[in-house]
């Protein structure tokens, strides 16, 4: 340790400027949560029965600040957005934020959270998820509360309760451990593995630009559930069979069987009348464009879909294809 004396040179303006840049990046990367896309197991989760989710390489970020005690809780979001999700999402997202905060036992009066990052706002990326994990993390960093990993992926869970009622688990899991992973609801802790893959996977995913309700959606499919259970349950049967194949797949590498696992998968979600006609299109033009698979994602009617892209140059074209139909096309790769 060196001793500062009087002929030490204090930093120049431009030198602490950069220092306190460079801190304040770092802190931001820590309080990070990410995106995910599902693979296999939209709405049949629920459930119970397993499913396999991927996180992207976008995330959300979260600053936490104590204001004046007496002052009302303040949040920027400056998260980038599909139009109007902040508008349809802001009940939801007021009630997420106060139960991550009661999750902390704090007092709401007397802070500022603002939300950033690189991760689009839109229907069936977990921008909830990500959004309730980085609050977590930030909140974790500011106190100090020194959590675990699972402990921040709990404090997430509830957030999520604020979105989607009583959620599956799986986005904040994602979000909060990234990679990708094999996901399943129980009646106590849900159990999730790390999977390793023997090659990367690049995927393509658009944007209907429509946001959907998943509360709304995921209570209409568990009504007709209710109405009409041998329906559902031949359904679950079939999916049963698609998600134990495409781990198997996934855990060999066998890409081709896959992609047409997906294609099956997504004309299971057809039947479950959670596609629409905006996520049809794309899926066609993916497939048109070459990717070998494709499906919706997500909650459904609206929000995204994703195709697996064996090569750059189908990711290319596959980009360049869907971004003349979707609001918004993005490229990532399971790792």
């Amino acid at each position: 340790m060196t001793d500062q004396t009087e002929d030490t040179m204090p930093q120049s303006a431009d030198a602490l400027k950069e220092r306190q840049q460079r801190i304040g990046e770092n802190y931001l990367k820590r309080t990070r949560a990410y995106g995910k896309l599902i693979l296999f197991g939209e709405h049949f989760v629920v459930y119970k029965v397993p499913a396999l989710v991927g996180a992207v390489s976008c995330y959300t970020d979260c600053d936490v600040e104590f204001t004046a005690e007496d002052a009302e809780l303040q949040v920027v979001d400056e998260r980038p957005a599909v139009p109007n999700y902040k508008v349809n999402k802001k009940e939801e997202a007021d009630h997420a934020i106060s139960l991550v905060l009661k999750h902390f036992d704090l007092d709401p009066k007397g802070l500022k959270l603002t939300f950033g990052g690189d991760l689009c706002a839109v229907s069936g990326i977990g921008a909830s998820a990500a959004q309730v994990v980085a609050m977590s993390r930030a909140l974790s960093l500011a106190l100090p509360k020194p959590m675990t990993e699972d402990e921040i992926n709990a404090a997430g869970y509830e957030g999520e309760k604020g979105y989607h009622g009583t959620p599956s688990g799986i986005d904040n899991t994602a979000s909060t451990f990234g990679g990708v992973l094999r996901f399943q609801r129980t009646d106590d802790a849900p159990i999730f593995d790390k999977k390793v893959l023997p090659q990367p996977i690049r995927i393509v995913y658009a944007s209907t630009g429509i946001t959907a309700s998943t509360t709304k959606v995921v209570g209409d499919v568990r009504a007709k559930k209710e109405a009409d259970p041998a329906w559902f349950d031949g359904l679950l049967q079939q999916y049963l069979e698609i998600v134990k194949k495409g781990e198997t797949a996934l855990d060999t590498g066998d890409l081709d069987t896959l992609a047409d696992l997906m294609n099956q998968n997504h004309t299971l979600l057809q039947q479950l009348t959670v596609s629409c006609k905006e996520l049809d299109d794309l899926v066609d033009a993916a497939r048109s464009a070459g990717a070998t698979g494709a499906k919706m994602s997500g909650t459904g009617r609206g929000g995204l879909m994703l195709a697996l892209t064996p090569t750059q140059e189908i990711q290319d074209a596959v980009f360049a294809s869907l971004q003349k139909l979707a609001p918004q096309v993005w490229k990532t790769t399971f790792a």
